[in-house]
């Protein structure tokens, strides 16, 4: 009969013939356990006091209890003691006021649920968190080895010029590859927090493609791939970002090249679907277990058991590919018919109207033949960091000043006129903001120049740099075209 009254209050119900059944049904899932009185003696009491025990830390699963008037009998009691989360309804109840105690009770039970679905996220998550960190650990050790070999090579006597340049070549593409992990790691983070600005133009989806297939085509060669391409006969336009786009393509061909074992077969083909351009990377590499085809394109996830082939990576590639793709007003999906059998990585990207693709013919600066004739100030704590670019300027024809710490800038900036400080900002005692702000304030330095040369390069910290009175900021370690461009004013 109960049955039948919260069937009418849309509040499904099923009725259990004794307490084993009712057990039963609980592990199946339940919202709320409706128990009369009489039910709840030895051993019905027992066995559902240990059911309960043995809940999951996030489950708290109601029970009401239905006791005869006069709710304050010893059984009412030792149920209230042994049971977790009672509510006790005297008889006889208003259909009304059973039907709101129970709805209460399974909102309660609701959030529960939701409570256990956040949890799972976050354990997730932090296994995600402890597989990245030790990912970055193993990246970032694979740089440093060779260059901590070469810095022993180069400290031999009798080392020749040839083998020096060698080394110092070497040391420089591992230092490149950190910058780039680094890199990666920014942009994941401002892409995927929406602070990334895009350039929007009419882009000719050739050349995008192209552009990305050059940048990939060391790794497709490395392995030993053949790259198939398919590009329409006609002219197609996008309205996006040239620079982003290239580098979605290209982040899916250095993926396909890197999870398809030496020898494999690559194919990119693009082609127009009504308003719309399709575009499919496609290889012979290991495939995606089913449940794999949204997770992968999730923060830090990695094909499992296939890290060997990887060679590597943080598992963001993906992820800044789904960022940028949505970006553009676009989609991303990934298909394979199993392990060891491929996969196919398919954007779709709006048609824009074809126009004039814009094209920056600007060359990159030559800092190598750079000449500075200026007085340049360099703080920064790490005396390394501070002494190399002092003797690099000093190379270049500048006079420059190193100091460590802020005090001991200021002492220089007293004795010394200048024309341009480039500082540090995370420095102990005073950091780089107030040095700049007491730097500003000297009559005799005025105008200076002042250079942000830091690794804090989040929005919140561009933020407060520029409050502080700097006029360019630039990240660790920096472009050398690119600061040679500001020292040269």
């Amino acid at each position: 009969m109960t049955a039948a009254v919260l069937a009418r209050a849309d509040i499904a119900a099923e009725a259990c013939a004794d307490m084993p059944a009712l057990v039963e049904a609980v592990a199946g899932g339940a919202g709320a356990l409706l128990i009369a009185e009489e039910v709840l003696v030895s051993p019905a009491l027992p066995l559902l006091a240990g059911t309960l025990a043995a809940q999951a830390p996030w489950s708290d699963l109601p029970v009401l209890v239905l006791a005869r008037q006069g709710a304050d009998s010893p059984r009412i009691g030792q149920v209230m003691e042994e049971l977790p989360n009672v509510t006790v309804i005297e008889r006889p109840v208003r259909v009304a006021a059973l039907v709101s105690a129970l709805r209460s009770a399974l909102r309660a039970r609701r959030r529960q649920y939701e409570l256990r679905a956040l949890l799972e996220g976050l354990q997730q998550a932090d296994e995600r968190k402890d597989q990245f960190l030790a990912t970055l650990a193993h990246e970032l050790r694979n740089p440093l080895a060779p260059i901590n070999t070469a810095l022993a090579l180069l400290s031999r006597n009798g080392t020749t010029p040839a083998e020096t340049a060698r080394y110092h070549e070497l040391m420089r593409r591992q230092v490149d590859h950190m910058v780039r992990l680094v890199d990666d790691l920014m942009e994941v983070s401002r892409i995927t927090r929406g602070k990334v600005d895009l350039q929007r133009l009419p882009v000719l989806l050739d050349a995008v493609i192209n552009d990305a297939i050059e940048l990939s085509r060391p790794q497709v060669r490395a392995a030993g791939h053949t790259l198939a391409i398919d590009l329409p006969g006609e002219t197609l336009f996008v309205l996006g970002d040239a620079v982003r786009l290239t580098q979605v393509f290209s982040n899916l061909l250095n993926n396909a090249a890197k999870y398809t074992p030496p020898g494999g077969m690559l194919h990119i083909a693009a082609r127009r679907d009504g308003s719309q351009v399709v575009i499919d990377v496609i290889d012979s590499g290991v495939g995606l277990e089913p449940h794999m085809r949204e997770a992968i394109f999730d923060m830090f996830v990695q094909v499992g058991g296939s890290s060997k082939a990887a060679q590597g990576g943080l598992g963001i590639g993906l992820t800044l590919v789904r960022s940028l793709v949505e970006l553009h007003g676009g989609r991303v999906e990934a298909r394979s018919d199993g392990p060891n059998r491929g996969a196919t990585f398919t954007v779709r990207l709006p048609l824009a109207p074809a126009a004039t693709p814009s094209v920056d013919a600007t060359p990159a600066p030559d800092w190598q033949a750079a000449s500075i004739g200026r007085s340049i100030l360099v703080v920064d704590d790490n005396r390394d960091a501070t002494d190399s670019l002092t003797e690099l300027l000093r190379a270049l024809g500048a006079t420059a000043f190193a100091a460590y710490d802020g005090e001991h800038a200021l002492r220089i900036a007293a004795e010394q006129r200048l024309d341009i400080a480039v500082l540090d900002i995370g420095m102990p005692g005073m950091d780089g903001c107030e040095l700049a702000r007491r730097l500003r304030a000297l009559p005799a330095q005025a105008p200076l120049t002042l250079i942000a040369l830091t690794g804090w390069g989040q929005e919140a910290d561009k933020q407060r740099i520029a409050e502080a009175g700097f006029d360019h900021h630039l990240l660790k370690p920096p472009d050398p075209g690119a600061l040679m461009a500001l020292l040269k004013g």
